[in-house]
């Protein structure tokens, strides 16, 4: 999926057919670019200029490929300035699109559990053989508490993580879900499918739906999407099993 391109369009307010008459193009060339195909040069630059951009900016990996053979470290796919800002079909992609693994790690990502389509995405996924791991909050935690405080929400950020087991309990029955709960103070919340992570940074007393999101893709050892997922994988070690 290249989520640039798409944002790309959907703020020059374009459609896919718009796209494909203005180059001239079978509109299911334009979808597969979105789809993550890497269009030919002519093509990228006339979808650059309809857009008023760089190519470059558009299709990143483009620009590494001129710099260096070499493959780059990470790809940073996509930012979005706040996490509401993720369009809805972006997390439905990034979870759907995972073949071996999902992982959530956040406080409560109540607003995931609400929308009964992404929880039964996670479902279906989970049923063709997906490892789901779930991590969230322990709601009687002093850590959450102080988190709670920081953000000016008192006890709000537990009562959210309690309405997020409920709404996520239908997950439990399924085999390959797993719940644990944490403890810790995060940094980040993660969303991770295979080797990509929509990445949350957290910023004091701010919530984590007002601070950015970062789409990242693992594409080699100590790259800076490995950071995140071995953060994922530390903290899943010292929780504790729901």
């Amino acid at each position: 999926m290249n989520d640039l391109l798409r944002r790309a369009l959907l703020d020059a307010n374009l459609t896919e057919a718009d796209v494909a008459e203005r180059l001239g193009v079978n509109p299911k060339t334009v979808h597969r670019w979105l789809t993550g195909r890497v269009p030919y040069p002519r093509h990228r630059a006339k979808v650059a200029a309809l857009l008023h951009t760089d190519e470059t900016t558009l299709w990143p990996q483009t620009r590494q490929r001129r710099a260096s053979p070499e493959p780059p470290t990470a790809e940073i796919l996509a930012a979005y300035p706040h996490r509401w800002a993720v369009p809805r079909h972006v997390w439905q992609h990034h979870f759907e699109s995972a073949q071996h693994e999902i992982g959530i790690l956040a406080y409560a990502s109540l607003f995931l559990a609400e929308d009964a389509g992404l929880v039964r995405t996670l479902a279906e996924k989970a049923r063709t053989g997906v490892t789901v791991r779930l991590l969230l909050g322990n709601p009687d935690g002093p850590r959450i508490a102080e988190r709670g405080t920081d953000e000016g929400v008192g006890d709000s950020l537990a009562a959210k993580i309690r309405n997020a087991l409920v709404l996520y309990r239908p997950l439990f029955e399924i085999d390959g879900v797993e719940l644990r709960l944490h403890d810790t103070v995060l940094y980040n919340s993660i969303y991770r499918s295979d080797n990509d992570l929509l990445v949350n940074p957290h910023a004091y007393g701010i919530p984590a739906s007002q601070a950015p999101i970062l789409h990242l893709r693992q594409t080699e050892a100590n790259d800076i999407a490995t950071t995140y997922a071995e953060s994922f994988v530390r903290t899943w070690s010292d929780a504790t099993r729901y």
